[in-house]
């Protein structure tokens, strides 16, 4: 019923127990604040993590807030690729808890921790993955999608793109 106490709708379906249970119940208005404090909490909690990010802080407080709005929190076991090289680039990542690196032709090209970024080269140059990111321990990431990395930081295009000729530089090294 969850459903129809958000969007303020009919219930969809009707439920019925086979066997003798216990059923707590929630009220519209309880249900709606505890969802709404989580989103508030979630919120306060990413945005507390960008401003680590050394490059979202020359972001205006407001400008930090949209971007906690869209992320989304992702986790990848040691070992996982998070992106592929050669893939199609969807969305940008912001490391949030441990360690990765970025790999081309199976060596290690960079490393990756706490506020550390990748995978906007793709979204900034319409372009295919450049190199394979695999996580060296647990990570958790906040991604942003393309279309939500593009109206939101494309005001610090510059900034990626200086840090897109670094990427070069070690590649090339």
């Amino acid at each position: 019923g969850e459903l129809a106490l958000l969007y303020n709708a009919p219930r969809a379906a009707s439920v019925e127990s086979r066997d003798k249970c216990v059923v707590w119940k929630l009220d519209r208005a309880t249900f709606s604040h505890i969802v709404k404090d989580a989103a508030v909490k979630r919120r306060a909690e990413y945005v507390q993590f960008l401003r680590s990010v050394e490059l979202l802080q020359s972001m205006e407080e407001h400008e930090r807030q949209k971007v906690a709005e869209v992320v989304k929190s992702e986790s990848f076991p040691a070992g996982t690729n998070i992106i592929s090289e050669g893939d199609a680039g969807d969305r940008a990542f912001f490391l949030e808890e441990g360690t990765a690196s970025a790999m081309k032709a199976g060596e290690k090209v960079m490393g990756y921790n706490k506020g550390d970024y990748f995978g906007e080269l793709a979204l900034l140059n319409d372009a295919p993955r450049a190199a394979t990111v695999q996580a060296e321990s647990d990570v958790v990431c906040v991604s942003v999608d393309r279309l939500s990395f593009k109206r939101l930081l494309g005001p610090l295009e510059k900034l990626l793109k200086g840090r897109a000729a670094q990427y070069s530089q070690a590649t090339s090294a």
